[in-house]
């Protein structure tokens, strides 16, 4: 569905003489339909960028990024806005929208211009309300709500974008334990009776054991690992990515792979 060939991408510094610093380095991957996909790696390895580029808000400097063999690049802003739904690490809004209107500019790829939402449109942002369990909140200020409940809105904001495929930058980051379960339980959720794709990237190892089909391990812009969670999610790799000695076990009640952290690999 998703496939990312060979891609180079990198940022350019403000001396036009310089060379870009490259962020992306041959960079290969394939997201199957229905799958979800973790994105792995320390700080700075590339992760933010790849979701961008596969959002299409990024080009790559060589390489291409294709959804079902179509470039992305040869489609508009609200053809892709259609396919694909992003999630940011962090959502502010500046005006004092309530939880419904957020959750409606999820309709404006599927409104013609000057078009405004109609029964239709609200009754699809109900319905991923409902979907995310915050039905309740649909009346509340964005801006009053606690860091899980907005971030269940936003991703309330993609269902409604009815997309085939959710991009999702650190979606547990800043939140509680509690909430971190939540979002997992609701994503795992939307992948399983919606059958929506989901690209996830984070810094927690157990959430990408629970929740992901297969990861990509990112370091320094590189590929270090891509294939299926149990395959990838090793004392080895954890150690060439981190450098950190790791104990990686299957958890006998909860039935996936969970990481303990050691100490620092010598």
């Amino acid at each position: 569905m998703l496939r990312v060939d060979s891609v180079t991408f990198g940022y350019r510094g403000g001396d036009p003489a310089q060379k870009d610093h490259l962020v992306l380095q041959d960079v290969s991957l394939h997201v199957p339909r229905g799958s979800i996909v973790g994105l792995l790696g320390p700080n700075g390895s590339g992760k933010t960028t790849l979701i961008r580029l596969l959002a299409g808000t990024l080009r790559p400097a060589s390489g291409r990024v294709t959804i079902d063999g179509v470039p992305l690049g040869s489609l508009s802003r609200r053809e892709l806005a259609r396919r694909m739904a992003v999630v940011p690490q962090e959502t502010q809004s500046t005006f004092d929208f309530s939880a419904i209107e957020i959750v409606l500019m999820g309709r404006y790829p599927h409104l013609g211009p000057f078009a405004l939402e109609g029964a239709h449109d609200l009754a699809i942002a109900r319905d991923a309300l409902a979907a995310t369990g915050t039905a309740a909140f649909e009346a509340r200020r964005f801006i009053t709500l606690s860091g899980g409940e907005k971030q269940r809105i936003v991703i309330a904001s993609a269902l409604a974008q009815a997309s085939d495929v959710m991009l999702l930058d650190e979606p547990t980051a800043s939140l509680d334990l509690g909430f971190q379960f939540e979002i997992a339980a609701l994503l795992a959720r939307l992948n399983r009776e919606r059958g929506t794709t989901l690209v996830v990237s984070t810094h927690d190892l157990n959430l990408a054991a629970t929740l992901c089909s297969e990861l990509v391990l990112l370091k320094a812009g590189r590929v270090l690992a891509h294939g299926p969670t149990d395959d990838v999610l090793t004392t080895s790799n954890i150690r060439s990515l981190y450098g950190i000695d790791a104990d990686v076990a299957r958890h006998p009640r909860a039935g996936h792979l969970t990481v303990v952290p050691l100490a620092r690999a010598e």
